[in-house]
């Protein structure tokens, strides 16, 4: 019961990473530890677990699976993103500096977690680093398409999106704020869209079915590029997610507006915005943004803070947390 809960809390981080673009729940699974036996267990859902299932029945295909690891585990990210979904919508619009300098903490500890794993450093991991950073860094600064409800589109956006996701340093959630089914998707799960829902759900398990086997092999043939590679993508996010933004443009989803959008320009920060407008809940969302930094931040809104001293503060605790869980699952593992 106590391992079992332990997942299920690993399961809840992770999905409450999944709902923050430029967050990435891979980066919280290996973080925590179960990275390698998430990748397993998923790449064993094949044909031939069928053939295991007929020839030595459910107990063996379900050990096969680790059938108890991934029921808890989903059982934790579905009660996070159900039951955060709108407390970080809220939180990123009302609070983001505060809480993109936490994950940014989380993300710079990450980074030096993860290296550890590199057995031995060469000229093709750097090589492999450099080249994972500056995919990513590209992927952060691609403006969002305009939003599609389409079911065949929202399909494939979350089998997209899933592979994102068990890839640490590539978020989901930003993937799918490229694609243009973000505010769809979280809008479906703060209404309790169940059509919506299952189909976004059906395309993140054939994404996760097709590329969770690749995975497993890099990991097993090409450890070491392959770590190298996932540092890389954790040092490109840094750029998405860096606290302090000017937003050139942001659009602002709205009823009685063809394709329910309209393209504001310039705002010099969401937080500025939502300061002045005189609803705070209007689903508004950055389309084209720039790192500034927090000094030149307060200078060009001087409406509001550059809330430094706190968002180190939030740093502090998002990197401490990640050597605390370091910590304590040591002492778990004696």
């Amino acid at each position: 019961m106590k391992k079992h809960l332990w997942i299920y809390l690993k399961g809840i981080a992770m999905g409450a990473a999944d709902v923050v673009p430029g967050v990435s729940g891979g980066t919280i699974a290996f973080i925590t530890g179960i990275y390698d036996n998430l990748l397993s267990s998923i790449s064993n859902i094949n044909l031939e677990l069928i053939k295991t299932l007929q020839k030595e029945g459910f107990a063996k295909a379900w050990e096969k699976i680790n059938g108890n690891f991934l029921i808890v585990l989903l059982a934790g990210i579905a009660t996070s993103i159900l039951s955060l979904a709108k407390l970080i919508t809220y939180l990123m619009h009302h609070y983001p500096i505060q809480l993109w300098s936490f994950f940014f903490g989380l993300i710079v500890a990450s980074i030096f977690y993860v290296a550890k794993e590199i057995t031995r450093w060469r000229w093709v991991e750097f090589i492999m680093l450099f080249l994972g950073a500056a995919f990513i860094f590209w992927i952060s600064i691609l403006p969002p398409l305009a939003s599609n409800d389409n079911h065949i589109y929202l399909f494939f956006a979350g089998a997209i999106a899933a592979c994102a996701m068990i890839l640490p340093g590539i978020s989901g959630s930003f993937i799918l704020l490229i694609l243009g089914a973000y505010s769809i998707i979280i809008a479906g799960i703060a209404d309790r869209n169940l059509l919506l829902l299952t189909i976004v759900a059906l395309g993140a398990i054939t994404g996760l079915l097709a590329f969770s086997k690749l995975l497993n092999y890099l990991l097993a043939q090409f450890h070491d590029s392959f770590i190298a590679v996932l540092v890389g993508f954790l040092i490109g996010s840094l750029w998405k997610i860096w606290p302090w933004k000017v937003d050139e443009q942001i659009f602002v989803k709205e009823e009685g507006i063809q394709a329910g959008e309209k393209f504001l320009a310039p705002y010099r920060s969401l937080t500025a915005y939502f300061s002045h407008s005189n609803n705070p809940d209007t689903n508004a969302m950055s389309y084209i943004e720039r790192n500034i930094s927090p000094f030149f931040y307060e200078h060009i809104n001087p409406q509001v803070s550059n809330q430094l001293f706190f968002s180190i503060i939030f740093a502090i605790i998002g990197f401490s947390i990640l050597f605390t869980i370091e910590f304590i699952a040591k002492k778990q593992n004696g």
